[in-house]
């Protein structure tokens, strides 16, 4: 059964989730986390445990260098050269990495939605995220153990364990607004969802028109558990809506969904996997005409292969749209270190499209390839 809501339900959810066991905490919806955040500057522990190293069901590795583990060259010499130097990281020492992996849409979409809260924006459905996570538990969800993990730590950042795709985070929603704001043309473009976590970008860019979308998170179970119910609520709603019980419209409109949900590729793994997998394949690759990305440099660590991601799948004419923060409490990253990483490559121009909020500045940013030809 799927249920429909227009509020969050956290509040109700509270107690129960205090309950599930060692180490569980009352899960805070993503506003009142923000505010936390914002007022008393909490520190998120970025540490891999020997615990969490243990873990092989979640295929981690020690990350030996960027270098080693950065995406496959771009053919283009002038790019080659920015690859060598974006090999020069901020921090040698890298954090754990994820091998990357594509997952299939699931044939039935009806059971993609059981047991789901629906919640509703302007434009947009997405699961309750805090629903998801108390039957997670519950259930003792195979594989990635973490949800238990993100309780255990106080956290929803863990390097190399867990990377924030359980929860949407403030800079989502700012970029959201500027689609619509700036009128954001994604008509016939192909588009990647770059940490997508509840996939909410890459949604907006299929309901403006995007020809191919494709979504992208460090771990499989927010790709299973909240970015694919989210993408068959938002292909589907209009339909159902629409729902009549003639047989032959019932088999145009399952024509038209089967149609829309080809436009759309999932994937798992860390950035510089992820690369390898696409470009790997035996067909070749079209590159993306727009990246999007809400929240994913909190960390300089990860900076190398991020620019490494954006050098090897990026059109030559294409364009990112970066969401951030001016500073991430107790990780050390942020917009302008980011910024600064970047200019040091010479590879990409960097724009700030709009400052919000003047107290955390957080930032919307454009970034291009500085030599396109």
């Amino acid at each position: 059964m799927t249920f429909q809501f227009n509020f969050t339900i956290e509040d109700h959810l509270e107690d129960e989730l205090t309950s599930l066991g060692d180490g569980a905490l009352a899960l805070d919806s993503s506003k009142e986390s923000s505010v936390s955040e914002r007022q008393k500057g909490t520190h998120r522990d970025k540490k891999c445990s020997t615990e969490q190293f243990d873990l092989l069901q979640d295929h981690l590795w020690e990350h030996k260098s960027a270098g080693n583990a950065g995406a496959p060259q771009d053919t283009d010499s002038s790019l080659n050269a920015a690859n060598s130097s974006s090999s020069l990281e901020p921090h040698e020492k890298q954090p754990c990495f994820r091998v990357a992996k594509e997952h299939a849409m699931p044939k039935d979409l009806k059971k993609v939605l059981e047991n789901k809260v629906i919640e509703t924006l302007p434009g947009l459905q997405h699961m309750n995220i805090s629903v998801v996570k108390t039957i997670l538990l519950k259930e003792n969800f195979p594989g990635e153990n973490i949800i238990s993990k993100s309780f255990s730590s106080h956290s929803d950042l863990i390097t190399g364990v867990y990377e924030g795709g359980l929860k949407i985070w403030e800079c989502t929603f700012d970029l959201l607004a500027y689609f619509t704001k700036a009128k954001v043309k994604f008509a016939g473009k192909k588009v990647l969802d770059l940490g997508c976590g509840s996939g909410l970008l890459g949604i907006m860019a299929f309901k403006g028109g995007a020809k191919e979308i494709h979504f992208q998170d460090y771990n499989s179970v927010v790709i299973d558990e909240v970015t694919l119910p989210n993408v068959v609520a938002n292909s589907t709603s209009e339909d159902e809506e629409n729902d009549v019980n003639k047989p032959d419209v019932k088999r145009c409109r399952k024509s038209k969904v089967a149609q829309e949900l080809c436009k759309f590729r999932f994937f798992s793994g860390e950035w510089s996997e992820f690369c390898k997998l696409l470009l790997s394949s035996e067909k070749l690759f079209e590159k993306y005409d727009l990246i999007l990305t809400s929240e994913t440099i909190y960390n300089p660590d990860y900076y190398g292969p991020l620019h490494q991601t954006f050098l090897s799948l990026l059109d030559k004419n294409g364009r990112v749209l970066l969401a951030s923060k001016a500073h991430y409490f107790g990780v050390g990253g942020g917009t302008h270190l980011f910024q600064k990483f970047v200019e040091e490559r010479n590879v990409f121009e960097m724009r700030t499209l709009e400052i919000i909020d003047e107290g955390l500045k957080r930032f919307l940013i454009e970034m291009n390839f500085k030599y396109p030809s």
